[in-house]
């Protein structure tokens, strides 16, 4: 496995550590990518928990569940907008249990606990004089649910017509003009260049170089729309003491990190052992600027810490296809042709995180079939064959050990399977 987890474990932990994904946007079912993100944060949890068994770990994913994007897909699923958004949100809960994703905690953004946070960050940012009202006009992407710099987009052809994209997604933009609330992010560009300075503050490393590119090459660096009018975007949370604003949907996703630690409830966040700064936030490289840039200068609005680490992971083609649902070649892992098992092993085999990793059903099938049940089928085969184990003598299980062990279902049904064995 070529991503190096050794790199994200902590030597001594006094508090828990602290591994998030993103919270899935639940515009559409969930395919390869998300489960890709999913486990790769579940497999550094994992290791943290071999490498300091004593330590207590917070993970956490979730869903995204505002925004225009919403409000089209539950108009095309015909169903009401929180009806829509639980079966959504149930699907991403139930395919990560199938694939022994083992977070602790699942949080979705129209929970009452997340608007209480939100609310609460939103008022420290008025307090702190980095919220203001002004006119906004841009290029905006509704597919991005962002406003894009005019040095972002370019001219492109769809369905043969000219239309304005964006460089970073290439989503179409139209012009919007509009009054918003305004985050003083020009105000934290010395700030985010100092924090992107540290070593292994993101990773890989190449992208902490695209990020501190992207600030160095900003001759002007604007600040950024942080609401909509509610009259756009209803489906959102309001702002505070203005019910013709809702909060801007990135600004609110982002919150939930706190939300998980129970923000803004000093009490809460105590219990659970102040696992604050996140040790690890695991992204897909398309929403690096969001959690690379917004988020860091959000957090350093009210005096918080950044994040310790972010990982930021590259995407996966089809058959040397970018994904999309336009080409109807997007992967759901439930129709995959092998067990979840095999996938989550090609998954974090083959993929390198700084780029593009390709699938195919002939090299699951492949991997499957060579390196778990021949090679590593075969070294077990071996291991307990009576040319080395001629007595067929097997050690006790310890007890502590195997107490523990069995506190977790699958691991519990493993032994189980073991034990009957000999019987077979």
């Amino acid at each position: 496995m070529r991503l190096n987890i050794r790199l994200l474990s902590s030597a001594v932990q006094k508090r828990p550590f602290y591994v998030t994904t993103p919270i899935f946007y639940v515009n559409a079912a969930p395919h390869l990518g998300h489960l890709y993100s999913a486990v790769v944060a579940d497999a550094i949890q994992r290791f943290e928990k071999l490498t300091n068994p004593d330590c207590n770990v917070i993970f956490s994913t979730g869903t995204d569940e505002h925004g225009t994007k919403i409000q089209q897909a539950a108009a095309k699923a015909n169903l009401p907008l929180p009806d829509y958004c639980t079966k959504l949100s149930d699907e991403y809960r139930t395919l990560f249990r199938e694939f022994n994703v083992d977070f602790t905690d699942y949080v979705r953004t129209t929970e009452k606990r997340h608007k209480v946070a939100v609310k609460h960050f939103w008022n420290k940012l008025v307090k702190k004089d980095y919220i203001y009202k002004a006119k906004y006009s841009g290029w905006y992407s509704v597919n991005d649910e962002s406003f894009v710099p005019e040095a972002h987009t370019r001219e492109d052809v769809i369905n043969g017509e000219k239309v304005k994209v964006s460089v970073e997604s290439g989503h179409p933009v139209e012009w919007t003009e509009e009054t918003n609330y305004m985050f003083r992010l020009s105000a934290f560009k010395t700030h985010l260049q100092e924090w992107l300075s540290k070593d292994g503050v993101i990773t890989p490393s190449k992208f902490q170089k695209q990020l501190q590119e992207l600030l160095e090459n900003e001759v002007y660096f604007p600040d950024i729309s942080v609401s909509r009018p509610s009259s756009r975007v209803h489906w959102a949370i309001r702002v505070p003491n203005d019910e013709e604003q809702s909060i801007y949907v990135w600004l609110d996703a982002l919150i939930n990190y706190l939300t998980v630690i129970g923000y803004p409830d000093e009490e809460a966040m105590i219990s659970r052992g102040r696992p604050w700064p996140a040790d690890v936030h695991v992204v897909g490289k398309d929403i690096l600027k969001f959690h690379g840039i917004y988020w860091p200068a959000f957090l350093m609005a009210i005096n918080w810490h950044p994040p310790r680490r972010l990982v930021c992971h590259a995407h996966w083609t089809v058959d040397g296809t970018k994904m999309s649902k336009s080409r109807r070649n997007v992967v759901h892992p439930r129709a995959t042709p092998a067990p979840p098992a095999a996938l989550r092993y090609l998954l974090l085999r083959e993929a390198t995180m700084a780029t593009d990793a390709n699938y195919s059903e002939t090299k699951l099938i492949n991997v499957a079939n060579s390196e778990l049940a021949d090679t590593l089928g075969n070294l077990a085969s071996r291991c307990c064959g009576a040319a080395l184990n001629p007595r067929q003598e097997f050690p006790p299980l310890h007890v502590k050990e195997l107490a523990d062990c069995k506190q977790s279902e699958v691991t519990a049904q493993l032994l189980d399977c073991v034990e009957r064995l000999p019987g077979k």
